[in-house]
């Protein structure tokens, strides 16, 4: 039973909403809530306070709640924070608190709203971190997180991925039998004097940002659900193939002691990463792999017929891809390999290579007319190099045929033709195929299909770390290699569990990328209404905005009603 119930205190009296109920057949108030001061109950009640509405508050202040609750959820499943500080130690930095709970929330922003250390903490006040976790704003500060930043030693990292990795198998259940390997590097804005960061150096940049320098990054992540087990940080100057048997190294090293999975494992990883001493070097660690091989390297397999080729079963049957399963010399070893085509790549590269032939022939017509006009004064080595600049495109040159006639300047001309023939030899020979290659004998087709395919979801990863606004791994604000080290490591754990929230998003039911997921999660707020009485500081109350049926379902699924405010 609700009543009102008065508590005079100093002189004045409150008001309290109480419930009553019976314990042990006694009568007891059971629930109470504070309402406020009698005199400025009465006058919120009657209107008489500002002479307004007595139902609405002076003032409002929306905050983001439901991206932040959902991941400082999945990091409290985890028991991140324990797991981190149980391997640094649990001892708070001076003004602070722990090391692990600085990674938390630094992997936490990166996910969100991706900040620096020294704007986290005005982030953090537009959120409802501060009464989620109970840190005070001063606890936050951008000293704070770099203190902690240098009490993790690169030994200690390590240490803490394997105990993260550990702790996210067995938590979500994740299947460690495939994992994927891929490698990318990230520009920073590192000065070229500064010698304290030489991870950061010039290499070929896959961003394009060749005046910038680079740090490569390779991660090894699960099948299921793209999510990243290891990483190893590398100078960006190094090619990717030099860190294929370092990272495959760390990987059976930390195999035994974090993935434990019986029965062996699986590496799927592109063909970027062959060379003859890296298979040689996985099959020395008894490692198994799934790779590719670049079609020109096997003219005689794409010169097979069609009817060669059978129609792949289940859903695969459905995109209409067929398959070559036969045998070839791949790096020094006779190996199984599978020529699959697919319709829906033909057309693709159909498209895309249209596209290309449309922008040479533009550049050549261009570069006819001007020659046509007898003004230049260019020689012939240089109209040669233009020439072979429109051309370079891959396969532009089996299809255009360019000719330059002329002796000197004023007389060159030059003229070109599209060889429709050559063409269609070309697409019928290449175009939607793919070479793909094995140790495992005993697979089927589509168990070898489906572990190549597996590496969309860590190139989908990759591609979301160089997404500026949502788990973005740039830009690097850091100018050591240890702060980019930990840096990049605080990353890659933010793209772990937000790919583990994609993963558990999936499993019921909701198909949703990551920025999509966290749109709808970003778009549950906390709204506080804040009454103003007579005297003193306004009293806050808080709920939820209004919520979405999938908004709902991502609610329950994360437990956010923990975090939630209680009105």
């Amino acid at each position: 039973m609700a009543s009102i119930v008065k508590k005079r205190i100093s002189g004045k009296t409150y008001l309290y909403a109480a419930t009553s109920a019976r314990v042990d057949g006694q009568p007891r108030i059971v629930d109470q809530v504070y309402l406020g001061a009698e005199d400025e109950v009465i006058a919120r009640l009657t209107g008489q306070a500002g002479g307004g509405d007595p139902a609405l508050p002076a003032a409002t202040v929306h905050r983001r709640f439901g991206d932040v609750a959902a991941v400082w959820s999945v990091l409290t499943r985890l028991d991140a924070i324990a797991v981190i500080d149980g391997v640094v130690g649990d001892a708070k930095v001076p003004g602070g608190t722990t090391v692990g709970t600085y990674v938390a929330l630094a992997a936490l922003n990166r996910i969100c709203d991706p900040r620096s250390k020294a704007g986290f903490a005005d982030w953090s006040a537009t959120t409802s971190l501060g009464r989620i976790t109970g840190l005070a704003a001063r606890m936050v500060d951008h000293r704070r997180f770099w203190d902690a930043m240098d009490r993790v030693d690169l030994v200690q990292l390590d240490a803490v991925e394997t105990a993260l990795t550990r702790r996210m198998i067995d938590v979500f259940g994740l299947d460690t039998h495939g994992l994927v390997l891929d490698m990318t590097n990230f520009a920073t804005f590192i000065d070229s004097t500064n010698t304290r960061a030489p991870v950061a150096a010039r290499g070929k940049a896959k961003q394009k940002r060749y005046d910038l320098r680079l740090v490569g990054l390779g991660l090894v992540a699960t099948r299921d659900g793209g999510i990243p087990l290891l990483s190893r940080v590398y100078p960006g100057s190094q090619p990717d193939v030099t860190q294929f048997t370092p990272m495959i190294e760390e990987l059976a090293r930390r195999y035994t002691t974090a993935v434990e999975a019986p029965g062996g494992l699986t590496l799927t990883f592109d063909a970027g990463q062959n060379s003859t001493p890296n298979f040689t070097r996985l099959a020395e660690l008894g490692l198994r792999f799934v790779g590719s091989v670049p079609p020109s390297e096997h003219p005689g397999l794409l010169a097979r017929p069609a009817g060669d080729r059978a129609l792949v079963g289940g859903r695969y049957g459905e995109e209409g891809l067929t398959v070559l399963d036969a045998r070839a010399r791949v790096l020094g070893a006779d190996r199984r390999v599978l020529l699959t085509h697919s319709p829906t790549l033909h057309a693709a590269q159909q498209v895309g290579f249209a596209q290309t032939l449309a922008k040479a022939t533009g550049a050549l017509d261009e570069l006819a007319a001007r020659l046509a006009r007898g003004r230049t004064r260019r020689g012939r080595a240089a109209i040669d190099a233009d020439i072979r600049s429109i051309l370079a495109p891959r396969w532009v040159t089996r299809v255009l045929a360019v000719e330059l006639t002329g002796d000197t300047p004023a007389t060159f001309r030059l003229t070109w033709r599209r060889d429709e023939t050559s063409q269609a030899t070309l697409e019928e020979e290449i175009f939607g195929k793919r070479i793909l290659v094995t140790d495992h004998d005993d697979w089927t087709v589509e168990q070898v299909i489906d572990a190549y395919r597996s590496q969309e979801d860590l190139e989908a990863g990759f591609r979301q770390a160089k997404d500026p606004h949502v788990v973005s791994f740039s830009p690097i604000r850091h100018f050591t290699d240890h702060k980019i080290r930990v840096h990049l490591f605080t990353c890659v754990f933010a793209l772990a569990v937000a790919h583990l929230m994609r993963r558990e998003a999936e499993r019921a039911g909701l198909r949703l990328s990551v920025p999509a997921l966290l749109g709808e999660l970003g778009g549950i707020g906390e709204t506080v209404l804040l009454y103003q009485g007579e005297r003193g500081r306004p009293r806050a109350r808080r709920m939820l905005t209004r919520m979405e049926p999938v908004q709902h379902q991502l609610h329950d699924l994360f437990d956010l009603g923990r975090y939630a405010p209680r009105r």
